[in-house]
């Protein structure tokens, strides 16, 4: 469809929600987590992200309903946003799950996998950011780097449960570790499920 500028404000709203969830990943990462008092916080700060990117969407679906004539078709829309907010679940989840479980410090694989996933939520927030400003071609790189991490992430996890059952005895730990693991190469998934949205965006708009 047509962009015209009075309905930009959709596209704003994607960025936001792009936003929203680049800092949730930001602070994911840049926490440090040493007691379990820690984990509380972390995991309260995780659901506030989330939250909030749950007003966000249902602003958005709101509008849409309010709305004839959308800058994408609001299908689009709204899967672009539906899947935004996955991956913020995602982040959110697994806090969660910490909390749960008391773990209190991260080992070499879920180091890897959180950089990793930040750079991607980054990826994305650029692509959001270019989606407002209508450049549509200039964010099919941050489709295939989006993409390419998605991959790395994929290695990381068959890596990590291999060396899991190698090294660790207690079966609990075994459970934990690995849901853990495949906890966040889920995000990921999720991350390419947003790259696919936005490649579709660009092929029915271009």
């Amino acid at each position: 469809m047509i962009f015209t500028p009075k309905n930009d404000k959709f596209l704003n709203m994607l960025k936001t929600i792009s936003t929203n969830l680049e800092e949730a990943a930001q602070y994911f990462v840049d926490f440090k987590i040493k007691t379990h008092e820690d984990l509380v916080e972390f995991s309260k700060a995780m659901k506030a992200y989330e939250k909030k990117g749950d007003v966000y969407i249902h602003e958005l679906i709101v509008d849409l309903n309010k709305t004839f004539i959308t800058p994408l078709e609001r299908e689009d829309i709204l899967a672009l946003a539906m899947k935004l907010d996955d991956v913020l679940d995602g982040y959110e989840q697994w806090a969660s799950r910490v909390e749960i479980y008391e773990f209190t410090s991260s080992d070499d694989y879920m180091i890897r996998f959180v950089d990793l996933l930040l750079e991607a939520t980054k990826e994305i927030a650029e692509a959001a950011h270019h989606l407002s400003r209508r450049k549509l071609q200039n964010i099919r790189k941050h489709v295939i780097r989006i993409n390419d991490l998605e991959s790395e992430c994929d290695d990381i996890l068959q890596e990590s449960i291999r060396e899991l059952f190698k090294t660790e005895k207690d079966p609990i730990k075994i459970i934990q570790y690995k849901e853990l693991y495949e906890m966040l190469e889920l995000i990921a998934d999720n991350c390419e499920d947003v790259a696919n949205t936005l490649e579709t965006i660009i092929m029915r708009n271009s």
